[in-house]
């Protein structure tokens, strides 16, 4: 099992985001039955967040969970956002507590940071997780979508246990400094949408409420471009007898990290489980990686207010 400083995990874990209605309906008792269907499985890590569904998700993982405790790894973020107009930002307690009520549990094995606020400090937000796991209410530091920087700052408070942050072959902008600090301090890396939100696995949104559907990435040009690429894993996968979504998770796997995906779909959990006895060897990464060279991909990776709230990322391609 991979390791995340001191967390044993699953080699791919299940991430809960599509489960609230982001990438268009969803059906909680559906859900509930791929959640636990993930435990049957083998998979022992499961991510949430309190942002998703304003709680919602918190809610349906402690639904499906609660039961089948025993050998998982849960994990949730929180932002400090505002509590409400004139209220302070809240503070890591404080959500802490929230999350654990919808969860149903006592103990979260793992709590991030969801995004670092530019008006707390990061020492200040490692600072309370910290003294979390002092008390029992958590069980290890995380941190998403920070800076080299950032991660120094905030390791040097409390031992980041892991960094979750997008990477996937048409995500790479971490490889340049951020993914090479996080090693150098020990801090596990674990990658989200590492289907590129399914695109690279040939899907693209088809509901009108698909949060998609502002994404750079998924206008009709940047769709057109980038499919040019995709090409590539397509004939991978077709020469391998496999599925696209299994070849770009093999990849990730590849570089030694912990790729999260999310999926409403049994048929596809399973599939994409099955990526666990692929290996690809060094030319098939060589063709992929030359494919999808770090920065080349077309569109921004997240709408203008979005891109703010994750660190700078190398120009996007446009052509």
């Amino acid at each position: 099992m991979p390791l995340l400083r001191h967390l044993h995990v699953s080699p791919l874990g299940l991430g809960g985001m599509s489960l609230s209605g982001i990438y268009g309906k969803s059906d909680d008792e559906a859900s509930i039955r791929t959640l636990q269907r993930a435990v049957d499985l083998g998979i022992t890590f499961f991510d949430t967040a309190t942002a998703y569904g304003s709680g919602h998700n918190e809610t349906l993982f402690g639904r499906a969970l609660r039961d089948r405790r025993s050998g998982l790894v849960i994990a949730s973020k929180f932002t400090h956002g505002q509590a409400g107009e004139g209220k302070p930002k809240v503070d890591a307690k404080e959500a802490v507590a929230a999350s654990l009520t919808r969860l149903g549990l006592e103990h979260i094995d793992l709590y991030y940071l969801h995004r670092v606020d530019p008006d707390v400090p990061v020492e200040e937000s490692i600072g309370q997780l910290g003294r979390l796991v002092d008390e029992g209410k958590i069980g290890a530091v995380g941190i998403s979508e920070a800076s080299a920087a950032q991660l120094r700052r905030g390791n040097a408070v409390y031992p980041i246990t892991a960094l979750q942050s997008e990477f996937s072959l048409w995500t790479r902008d971490v490889e340049a400094e951020i993914l090479p600090t996080a090693r150098e301090l020990g801090i596990g890396f674990v990658a989200y949408a590492p289907l590129g939100r399914g695109f690279l696995a040939g899907a693209t949104p088809i509901d009108a409420e698909d949060r998609r559907n502002i994404h750079p990435r998924f206008k009709a040009e940047a769709i057109a471009a980038n499919s040019r690429r995709r090409l590539v894993i397509e004939a991978v996968a077709q020469r391998l007898g496999v599925t696209g979504a299994q070849v770009s998770l093999a990849w990730v796997q590849a570089k030694q990290l912990v790729p999260i995906f999310g999926t409403r779909h049994i048929a596809h959990l399973e599939a994409n489980w099955a990526a666990n006895a692929l290996v690809l060897d060094d030319a098939t990464l060589a063709e992929l990686d030359d494919a999808f060279p770090p920065g080349t991909t077309v569109g921004d990776r997240y709408p203008p207010e979005q891109l703010r709230q994750v660190p700078a990322a190398p120009v996007a391609a446009h052509g």
